[in-house]
């Protein structure tokens, strides 16, 4: 049985569904036959639109620190929990580290807690392999190693967030798989000031402006495109093999922030050419490469899509969808 046919007639809840990776798993859950796809989003960070059109899909606004909408989340007992939602973003965090505590900490406590009542199936964890191994860690990164000297708040309440997902599989037995992501890229994403490197470069390059590095530039991320993430995430929803684990979701390649910028630049026909600005001063990692070879083995996970190929993906979605963008962008 593949992932996919593993969703027919099932009910699911993605929570963080609104946004690059949780529109696009809701959009391969309803196309696998998903009976019910409820999606609870407070749109902080996404845009309604952005959620797919489909009659399986059913949206819920609000937040995952509110017990009235997870009750209504959770009214039509789901058989599997996507808990996506969180306040994204280092800098984000290191602005608004109490909000980032209550939305990555209590919110996760709660959502663990509603889901523990319904009885759920599965639930999978998005955790962030970019928070969890702190900046020391040895390459290629592998789940056995997690760091406790990390530099954000964001980092701190991903792991919390995990440590959380151990005590309620280690108490209450529930079948837990926490997936790590790594700089996740593609269609969905809005840029603005608290987003990922990819979606911001592309909307400056639109605007034909200079696309500010941090840094050097020789700095090197694991860029995953989403795509692979979502097949990734589907098989943790299904493998039993994961249950208990940490799995990475990653392509397993480090790209430089200077080649990104290189081939943005040259896919937009943008001549503004980059700037250097200061690194900022919780940002300590400079090489990022994960490896996949856990996810190959319990999940059959295999990143498929190469870098330049998801990166002009994400520049065609753009370009389809600009006005909408450009109208929802938040710097």
């Amino acid at each position: 049985m593949t992932a996919e046919q593993g969703y027919a007639g099932r009910t699911v809840l993605v929570t963080g569904g609104a946004g690059c990776i949780g529109s696009n798993l809701v959009a391969a859950l309803a196309a696998a036959g998903a009976t019910r796809v409820q999606v609870l989003d407070d749109l902080s960070s996404a845009s309604r639109w952005n959620i797919p059109d489909h009659p399986a899909v059913r949206f819920i606004y609000g937040s995952v620190l509110d017990p009235e909408v997870l009750r209504a989340a959770f009214s039509e007992r789901p058989d599997c929990v996507f808990h996506l939602a969180a306040l994204f973003a280092n800098q984000n965090s290191v602005d608004h580290p109490e909000r980032d505590l209550q939305v990555n900490g209590l919110g996760t406590l709660r959502v663990l807690e509603f889901a523990q009542l319904a009885g759920v199936r599965r639930f999978v964890y998005a955790s962030s392999g970019c928070s969890v191994y702190g900046s020391k860690a040895p390459l290629p990164l592998t789940e056995d190693f997690v760091s406790l000297d990390l530099d954000t708040p964001y980092q701190i309440t991903k792991l919390l967030g995990e440590l959380y997902c151990n005590y309620f599989s280690n108490y209450y037995k529930m079948p837990i798989v926490r997936t790590r992501f790594f700089n996740v890229y593609g269609p969905g994403e809005i840029p603005g000031r608290y987003r990922n490197v990819i979606p911001n470069f592309l909307y400056w390059a639109t605007r034909k402006q200079a696309l500010p590095i941090t840094g050097t530039g020789e700095e090197t991320r694991d860029f995953t495109y989403v795509g692979d993430v979502v097949q990734g995430l589907l098989a943790a929803g299904i493998s039993e093999a994961a249950v208990g684990e940490a799995v990475n979701l990653a392509s397993g390649r480090e790209v430089s922030v200077a080649t990104l910028a290189t081939l943005v630049n040259g896919i937009t026909d943008n001549s503004a050419g980059v700037t250097y600005v200061g690194r900022r001063s919780w940002d300590h990692i400079t090489r990022r490469r994960a490896s996949v070879e856990k996810a190959q083995r319990l999940l059959g996970y295999q990143p498929r899509t190469d870098f330049e190929t998801g990166v002009r993906r994400t520049w065609e979605w753009f370009t389809t969808h600009w006005d909408r963008i450009a109208a929802d962008a938040r710097f």
